[in-house]
């Protein structure tokens, strides 16, 4: 019989106790009650699961875990069923926060639980990214649907977004800094069409670049001068599309560089849904 791939190596005693805490739901995660962990690890894929006879949760699922640590597949498993929205059918909302609380610690081990489209996966990331340091500087306070009207629009602009996180994560800094410049370039443009279209007039939308945009959303009051001016700089290196003009520059974009790159687009975002017109009445 095939042996099924896996990413997964040996993971860590301290990653397997975390891992331990989560499935049983402490800390106001998903709490499981002992049975209902066996058949947690069961709908997981897990076979010959033994019955939990009581004691401590924890310390049980752990010693299970240690059991199927040479069985990286197995790990795989849990990990994919922790991120299972029918395992919160009743709870929907918990998904999300499980999702993170497993990547606090998965990501020490240089991998990720991601659920893109309701399909869970695990994908290699760089375990920098468990360093505050290197995550984005500044906090997005508000939701795409929040500055995009046209819900289509506003799903497509989010689905960018989720990419470059996708790229950020997977160290593919080019890709997450292009992304985040077509990102930047679709939401301005909605914006001022959905705000004011006369400030377009006598200008193409198909052909009207980032540069244009910027400047106009800044002379509308809609994003600060910070903002704006650091905007142009993300412009310039969303240029890095054409390889000669990375060639050109002879710089390669790097961590430091999307860092930069997440402060421009979420303070733009941030700008943009605090100067929103309120609705007419």
């Amino acid at each position: 019989m095939t042996q099924e791939p896996t990413i997964l190596g040996q993971l860590d005693g301290n990653t397997l106790k975390e891992l331990a805490r989560v499935i049983c739901g402490d800390d106001h995660l998903y709490y499981r009650r002992g049975f209902e962990i066996a058949e947690f690890l069961e709908s997981a894929g897990w076979r010959n699961v033994p019955e939990y006879e009581g004691g401590y949760r924890s310390e049980w699922v752990l010693q299970q875990l240690i059991v199927r640590r040479e069985s990286p597949m197995d790990l795989e498993k849990v990990l994919i069923r922790l991120a299972d929205a029918r395992e919160y059918l009743e709870e929907p909302d918990l998904l999300p926060t499980v999702i993170n609380a497993v990547n606090t610690f998965l990501v020490h081990e240089g991998f990720r639980l991601e659920n893109p489209g309701g399909r869970p996966r695990i994908v290699v990331c760089d375990p920098a990214l468990a360093h505050p340091g290197q995550q984005a500087p500044v906090e997005l306070k508000a939701t795409m649907a929040d500055i995009i009207h046209e819900p289509q629009m506003a799903a497509l602009l989010q689905r960018r977004l989720d990419e470059a996180r996708t790229c950020h994560a997977n160290g593919a800094h080019v890709a997450a800094i292009i992304m985040l410049g077509s990102l930047l370039e679709g939401v301005l443009l909605t914006v001022v069409q959905q705000r004011d279209a006369s400030l377009l007039r006598g200008k193409n939308p198909d052909f009207i670049g980032l540069k244009v945009l910027i400047g106009i959303c800044h002379e509308a009051g809609w994003i600060d001068i910070d903002v704006e001016r650091f905007s142009q700089a993300l412009r310039e290196y969303r240029n890095f599309v054409h390889p000669r003009a990375e060639f050109r520059e002879a710089h390669t974009p790097d961590r430091d560089t999307l860092t930069v790159s997440w402060y421009v687009v979420n303070s733009a975002l941030n700008d943009l849904a605090a100067t929103q017109p309120e609705a007419s009445a």
